[in-house]
């Protein structure tokens, strides 16, 4: 008895959703009769004024409980209306523009990382390049100057932590010095407490490591009476403990780091996560893909409206393509953010293209950042 009246309901929600699809598709129609008159009379494509209007008026229409259902739902509708009046007229514009590939450069490149030897930076590059001139900057700052100027081939920069989140400050860098993204690798973070040989555990009055790594092992550290001093790169940091040779300082970082500088492991996978991951990407003056890359990403800055947002993301979905990652960062200007975007696809797909071209047309700002493989195997 239950289920058969669960297939009434059914049913009763299948003929509601053709009669929303049909209605759908008169008012898409409609939305191409706007978009011809607007092209005539070279009329705005957004209103703000009107959406507002038109979703309190939906809001009006329904019981107190329902009001955010209804404003939600029009908005969506709203959002297909002005994705085909995009289409309608921005569909035969001229194909975004983005730099032709150079070719990658695989005799003994010169390859860039922050930090010194030790570096989780000098591990992820050494995945990504056999045969490579390995040289360590102070900076994630002096990384791009070196790419954008010509005195390295290539960077290696962390963007990512599975546990921590987006690392701004490079995603800023890649604003400022419009490098581009060539490849991308993780690395397992498996960091561990080193000091000189002969530290107890009980000696230690002062660890050092980079932010990131204290906070990926704030369980290991939690409880603890130790003076927390941030480095700029957690090989360093195991460089200044043994620079200190002192039993009152440990640092947090790799195995590799505490063998280079003669310390002694204290305790071994101290991170709060075991599956705990950086994602390092390789950046070049020029942009470098070619078949085999499927991922591209893209920064871009909307409006400081209600659902300009949702402008951007509604011809990612109509294109049917997946976005796998979203990070806003501020713009400098108060209220105002801007959006990196990995997605699915590669840079000539048509659907990738005719998306960018919709989007470069509601976003104030759109640059491509890259097309790369997302397991970008060793060169």
């Amino acid at each position: 008895m239950g289920k058969e009246q669960l297939n009434d309901v059914r049913e009763k929600i299948n003929r509601i959703d053709e009669q929303m699809i049909a209605l759908l598709h008169e008012r898409q129609g409609l939305a191409d009769e706007v978009a011809k008159i607007k092209r005539e009379n070279n009329i705005s494509l957004v209103d703000p004024a009107r959406e507002t209007e038109i979703v309190n008026k939906v809001a009006a229409l329904v019981p107190a409980e329902e009001k955010a259902d209804a404003m939600i739902f029009q908005r969506m509708v709203m959002g297909l209306s002005k994705s085909r009046q995009r289409m309608r007229l921005f569909g035969r514009a001229e194909e975004y523009s983005f730099p032709a590939p150079q070719a990658a450069k695989t005799e003994t490149p010169t390859v860039a990382f922050q930090g010194v030897r030790g570096a989780w930076a000098e591990l992820a590059a050494n995945r990504l390049f056999a045969d490579a001139v390995l040289t360590n900057m102070e900076s994630w700052d002096d990384v791009f100057r070196a790419v954008s100027d010509g005195d390295a081939d290539y960077g290696v920069l962390p963007i990512e932590n599975s546990q921590t989140g987006g690392i701004g400050e490079v995603y800023d860098l890649l604003r400022k010095y419009g490098c581009y993204i060539v490849g991308q690798t993780w690395v397992n973070i498996a960091h561990c407490l080193m000091g000189i040989p002969g530290t107890k555990l009980s000696d230690v009055r002062e660890v050092f490591s980079h932010p990131e790594g204290f906070k990926q092992c704030r369980n290991f550290l939690r409880g603890k009476a130790w003076d927390l001093t941030g480095c700029r790169n957690t090989a360093v940091a195991a460089e200044r403990v043994a620079s200190e040779n002192s039993s009152r300082y440990a640092a947090i970082g790799s195995e590799r780091a505490a063998e280079l500088n003669g310390l002694s492991v204290l305790a071994r996978d101290i991170v709060s996560d075991p599956s705990n991951r950086t994602r390092f990407i390789l950046v070049a003056a020029l942009p470098e893909y070619d078949a085999s890359c499927d991922t591209v990403s893209v920064i871009f800055r909307t409006a400081h409206r209600s659902g300009a947002l949702c402008d951007v993301l509604f011809p990612l979905l109509a294109e049917g393509i997946n976005m796998t990652r979203l990070e806003s960062r501020p713009t400098g200007e108060k209220g105002k953010y801007c959006f990196f975007c990995d997605i699915d696809g590669h840079i000539d797909d048509q659907a990738v293209r005719s998306a960018f071209r919709q989007i470069g047309a509601c976003c104030d700002y759109l640059e491509i950042l890259g097309c790369y493989r997302q397991d970008t195997p060793q060169r």
